[in-house]
């Protein structure tokens, strides 16, 4: 078959993740499913972006950190028939503030800010997490 011109640009299969352990791996599978990723490593020139459902609360909190470049990051709800009910709850920190999360929404992240920990507190249906850094190259 052949390939056309812009096929490169769409994603839709799991590929180029960050590489993690095995061990990471498998107690991430335990609690969420990846789905997509994209970085300049899939697609040269591409932010970063990956889409993660969410099954039921992790073992342990995501630590605070900062980045040198902005960051967005979204939840959303699964429920159709009300989409702004987030489905179980999260406590995201921006800075010294904490925010108990129950509504989707997408949370703008200044460069250089340090955000988290994000605990996930409850899970009542999957919830659909997005990130991405909008500069090409992935650091964590």
């Amino acid at each position: 078959m052949v390939k056309r011109k812009n096929e490169k640009y769409i994603i839709s299969e799991l590929k180029g993740a960050p590489e993690i352990s095995p061990e990471a791996t498998a107690s991430y599978s335990e609690w969420a499913k990846r789905v997509l990723f994209l970085s300049d490593k899939v697609v040269p020139g591409a932010y970063n972006m990956m889409f993660s459902w969410y099954l039921k609360p992790p073992p342990k909190s995501l630590e605070a950190h900062t980045h040198d470049n902005p960051e967005i990051i979204i939840f959303l709800g699964s429920n159709p028939d009300d989409p702004y009910d987030l489905g179980g709850e999260i406590e995201f920190w921006l800075e010294d503030e904490k925010y108990n999360l129950t509504k989707s929404c997408f949370i703008w992240v200044p460069r250089g800010m340090k955000h988290c920990p994000m605990v996930v507190k409850r899970v009542d249906r999957p919830i659909i997490h997005l990130g991405s850094s909008v500069k090409p190259g992935y650091k964590v």
